[in-house]
């Protein structure tokens, strides 16, 4: 993927949060269509890809929509059908460390323009922006505490991810091996050691997704 395409890419998700976000906190009778919207984008763009996906692949172990993009994709799109506070916490922390990561490193399946690489920046672009739509625009402001019970659910769902692995053999959440295509865990040792290693950078950038609420005290 040519550099000048993925920034333009990028520059167009900050831009669509930007504008979005503005609007709902200037007219807040803007936020339920603009994050029902968002909700259903993301949930018929996700439906469409499992179609095409299993089409060609076939269902099995291994390709499940259980890795940590597919739970905070859907924990956002129940956020933004009914922003409840724990949800929107967790969508907000693991869903823009997560997306976000994908989005400044992408491992595409197949090159630009092809159907399965704009999908992956609408899933992942549709997760930052309704994220940030619903915090930043002031839909459901994150409570004190936030951090800490988004990183719980975080390390609570890693636990059921790592024992599928080690039932089915499978690799989600890259507990088993990195990612073939290289991603940040290449900085963090081999296995196991990334894993720790791991952790302690999702802690890391919750912290940082911490710092636009420090004020709250979130």
């Amino acid at each position: 993927m040519r550099l000048y395409i993925h920034i333009l890419l990028l520059a167009a998700i900050v831009a669509i949060a930007v504008l979005l976000c503005g609007m709902c906190r200037r007219n807040p009778a803007r936020a339920r269509p603009v994050r029902l919207l968002l909700g259903y984008g993301i949930a018929v763009n996700e439906v469409i890809w499992w179609v095409f996906r299993y089409r060609h692949e076939g269902i099995r172990a291994a390709n499940l929509p259980l890795q940590l993009c597919d739970v905070t994709l859907w924990a956002t799109v129940i956020a933004c059908f009914r922003p409840v506070p724990i949800l929107v916490e967790f969508a907000y922390f693991a869903g823009l460390a997560g997306a976000g990561m994908a989005l400044l490193t992408p491992t595409l399946w197949s090159p630009w323009p092809s159907y399965p690489a704009i999908y992956f920046f609408l899933a992942h672009g549709g997760i930052v922006i309704a994220v940030a739509v619903l915090v930043f625009g002031r839909i459901c402001p994150l409570r004190h505490g936030a951090m800490w019970r988004a990183y719980a659910l975080l390390a609570g769902y890693t636990a059921l991810a790592g024992a599928f692995d080690a039932l089915f053999r499978t690799n989600y959440m890259y507990l088993c091996q990195k990612p073939a295509g290289g991603s940040l865990l290449d900085f963090l040792g081999p296995w196991p050691v990334y894993l720790f290693g791991g952790a302690v950078a999702a802690l890391a950038l919750f912290a940082l997704l911490s710092i636009p609420l420090r004020r709250k005290s979130v």
